[in-house]
């Protein structure tokens, strides 16, 4: 990993920590390039059974650096650009470009992501948050869909974690303004999880939890609900069922049973 991003990997879980602090973390090239290579990583997570990304210091991230918008304001930064086209070009296996894997990675990746949010998180930010499976946020933190005040809509995956998330009035509210809204109001509006003033603490407390379930069980949780949003009822019940099927008496699920039964902590196998 890059000095901007740090990982640091405890008990089956892999914390990733924006390492800007002086910028709120801010997404320049470094910090763009060092999320998705760790995010591909995580496409074959090995021994590691859930991620937690955080900001260092003050704020989670304050969306794309400014030195993107001053290019775009100059001219410099447009749709023709060659590497504009070549990241438009570039699609992971859902048919992301490289802008919209700041935030969608997090969802093809097979274990579970936890967002820890304190501070600010803004456009590209909050994007990258709203990719995340679980968010842990700070009641006074400042939220935002700010593309819009720069005459942009949200492009970083945002649009299709909304519409997963809150209702499609509230998501266009948010896209269409650019209003900053706290963490207790992303919790009414569905765009948190759990509000808390430990983020941080708390997030790898709750990934250190799923961390020693059946992770065989959590990988097809994860992989059944995000499909349950696109296909029919029957569809997902077929695939809950084949899920179901392909764990019942695994050495895993056995695992799992035997040392409720016997009170002590399991020790499963990791997917291979």
């Amino acid at each position: 990993m890059s000095s901007v991003i740090e990982v640091t990997i405890n008990n089956h879980v892999a914390h990733l920590q924006l390492n800007r602090p002086d910028a709120h973390n801010a997404i320049d090239g470094a910090i763009m390039n060092g999320l998705l290579d760790f995010a591909r990583q995580m496409m074959d997570p090995g021994e590691i059974r859930a991620v937690v990304i955080s900001g260092k210091g003050k704020s989670f991230c304050a969306g794309i650096d400014m030195n993107s918008f001053a290019e775009m304001a100059s001219g410099e930064l447009n749709s023709e650009r060659e590497d504009v086209t070549a990241a438009m070009a570039d699609l992971s296996p859902a048919g992301a470009n490289r802008a919209q894997q700041l935030g969608w990675l997090w969802q093809e990746v097979p274990v579970p992501v936890i967002a820890a949010i304190q501070g600010v998180s803004l456009g590209g930010g909050l994007n990258l948050a709203l990719g995340a499976d679980i968010r842990l946020v700070h009641p006074q933190a400042s939220l935002g869909l700010v593309e819009i005040t720069w005459g942009l809509l949200p492009d970083m995956s945002a649009t299709q974690s909304l519409r997963r998330l809150t209702s499609l009035d509230r998501a266009k509210e948010l896209a269409m303004t650019g209003r900053r809204f706290s963490g207790e109001q992303a919790l009414a509006y569905g765009l948190a999880t759990e509000i808390t003033t430990t983020p941080v603490e708390d997030a790898l407390a709750l990934a250190e939890q799923i961390a020693n379930r059946n992770p065989d069980a959590v990988r097809a949780v994860k992989q059944v609900l995000n499909q349950s949003a696109l296909v029919s009822v029957a569809d997902g019940l077929q695939q809950e069922a084949a899920a179901s099927q392909g764990i019942l008496g695994s050495s895993n699920q056995v695992e799992a049973v035997s040392a409720k039964f016997e009170g002590r902590s399991p020790s499963f196998n990791d997917p291979g």
